[in-house]
């Protein structure tokens, strides 16, 4: 039982870093502005690529597909080659070292997008099959480091040679490669534990894990911008990643000095004193004291006429209960679903269509210089929103909101954002804005994982996770397209390429972007009124059959 424990948590690590270096999207922008200059294409064109990315993640259901005939360690590997050949190939030709079409281009995109969404499946199995009880909390941890692999590649690039935009793209292509070789060595070490019991250390454990991982996040986010030491630095990188290794196996030794050199301790009437498992439990609380949720008998008091209409809205068709299987069919035919589909859709792939015209955002202002400063800030406090996703876990023993309602709270800030964003062109809220939209858009994507499985079951979390997130390459089309219509109206022709300089490139897309948030926060509030109900009685249950 022993070396099981310790085998689930070996599986978490690995995990975790295969998460942390196959975010290889995030660092789009650091090298779109050399791509767009060698294709010689308008920004139009050049959005259509990052869409390609973005429109890879569609074909995520192919990897689950693929889990049911192969091996998880020859689904990795096959997410390790297409990464290979979709960044590779694009290193040769910013290289100049060969000559391709734009349409080559777009598919060799589309196939490096597609290989993160498998590296992501398979990150998901593995947490979902080692950690049956605290599914969420190991979903949330590994895929929070997602959020770090831009900070992680703009830290290695500055190590290897700053002045090299192509040197993102080598990175991205051999990187992930050797991590799935080191991966390969906890996956086929030992067979997978399907029914792995909860031990008592998991949560003190999991509280560890995010501290080093709060640690890691603020040492990249203050590393100076311009240091001349990127090595030295990334190397405390690489070792702040490798220390949470150690975490489960103090845990566990100090379990055996309880167990058995403690007790010989006592007979020989030491004084020594070692904490009992009471310990852990003040770690997290242990009274239930606030919920932050209506009851069920609230759902009476809406009036008539205009909240008459909007308790139909609310009641209609609603979720009764959590963790319902829900296959494909059944799926699209929720107006949950739907809304958690427009929440989506107008929050967190908003904020990483954001992301993706960092570049182009920067110069047009004329901020060029500060554009691996605000990678590193989205990438930073994406990670760091990720984290916070899991607080809900953590914290329901003291305060209990459900986790859609958790997810409406997430997306205000980048509303925030596009509002500071819309009014003023100063560089500090250029990154203030990038900060809270990085916060935002991380806390969804974490937290999307739990919810698909919470509402629509945690059987099929693969297959309707993946249909949930085709928004993604259709809202990077659809606001991708505008901001870029926007951004050619106003460019001016430079050689072979167009530029836009000046606030009026991007205000229009700023005021837009700000009117989707809108709409997908009141989507997202609509989906708490509708999904509550469910959660607390699920929460009710729970307190009931711990008392």
């Amino acid at each position: 039982m022993m070396a099981g424990q310790s085998h689930k948590w070996m599986i978490l690590m690995t995990s975790i870093w295969i998460q942390a270096f196959t975010g290889t999207n995030f660092d789009f922008s650091a090298y779109s502005s050399e791509l767009k200059k060698v294709l010689a294409v308008s920004q139009m064109q050049l959005n259509y690529l990052a869409t390609a990315s973005d429109m890879g993640k569609a074909f995520g259901w192919s990897s689950g597909l693929a889990l049911m005939y192969l091996p998880l360690w020859v689904v990795m590997f096959i997410a390790a080659a297409m990464g290979l050949f979709g960044y590779g190939v694009q290193w040769l030709l910013i290289c100049r070292i060969v000559d391709l079409p734009y349409f080559l281009v777009f598919l060799l995109c589309l196939l490096a997008g597609c290989s993160i969404s498998w590296f992501n499946t398979v990150c998901f199995v593995l947490c979902t099959q080692n950690f049956p009880i605290n599914r969420p909390l190991a979903i949330s941890l590994s895929v929070s480091f997602n959020g770090l692999s831009a900070a992680l590649y703009n830290l290695a690039a500055k190590a290897i040679d700053p002045s090299s935009y192509a040197l993102y793209l080598i990175l991205n292509a051999f990187v992930p490669l050797s991590i799935f070789f080191a991966a390969l060595i906890p996956i086929l070490w030992r067979p997978i534990l399907n029914s792995l019991p909860s031990d008592i250390n998991d949560r003190f454990i999991f509280i560890a894990l995010n501290l080093f991982a709060v640690i890691t996040g603020l040492y990249l986010l203050l590393i100076p911008s311009h240091s001349t030491h990127a090595k030295l630095f990334f190397t405390g990188a690489i070792v702040l990643l490798i220390l949470p290794f150690g975490i489960p196996s103090i845990a566990y030794a100090r379990n055996w000095f309880k167990d058995t050199v403690y007790p010989k301790l006592l007979e020989k009437g030491s004084s020594f004193l070692l904490g009992d498992d009471d310990h852990y439990d003040a770690l997290i609380g242990s009274n239930h004291d606030v919920i932050l949720a209506v009851p069920d008998d609230d759902d009476n008091r809406i009036g008539n006429g205009v909240k008459g209409c909007l308790e139909m809205v609310i009641k209609s068709d609603r979720l009764e209960m959590l963790e319902e299987e829900h296959d494909a069919k059944r799926l699209l035919g929720r107006i949950d679903f739907w809304l958690y589909y427009l929440a989506y859709f107008c929050g967190g792939t908003v904020g990483l269509v954001y992301s993706n015209n960092l570049g182009q955002i920067a110069q047009s202002l004329g901020l060029e210089s500060t554009t691996s400063t605000l990678i590193t800030l989205y990438s930073s406090f994406s990670f760091f929103g990720r984290l916070l996703s899991a607080a809900p876990d953590f914290f329901r023993t003291k305060i209990y909101l459900a986790r859609t309602g958790w997810l409406a709270i997430a997306l205000v800030p980048t509303t925030l954002a596009f509002l500071l964003l819309s009014l003023t062109e100063t560089e500090a809220a250029l990154k203030i804005g990038t900060s809270l939209i990085g916060l935002s858009s991380g806390f969804i994507f974490s937290a999307a994982v739990s919810v698909t499985s919470e509402l629509f079951g945690p059987k099929n979390v693969g297959v309707n996770h993946n249909i949930l997130i085709t928004n993604i390459p259709v809202g990077s089309l659809i606001y991708g397209l505008l901001s870029a219509l926007v951004y050619d109206s106003n460019a001016v022709s430079f050689g072979n390429s167009t530029v836009c300089m000046g606030r009026h490139c991007y205000f229009g897309t700023f005021v837009l972007w700000g009117c989707v948030s809108v709409l997908g926060l009141f989507s997202n509030v609509l989906l708490f009124l509708r999904t509550r109900v469910a959660y607390n009685s699920c929460e009710h249950n729970r307190i009931s059959m711990e008392s």
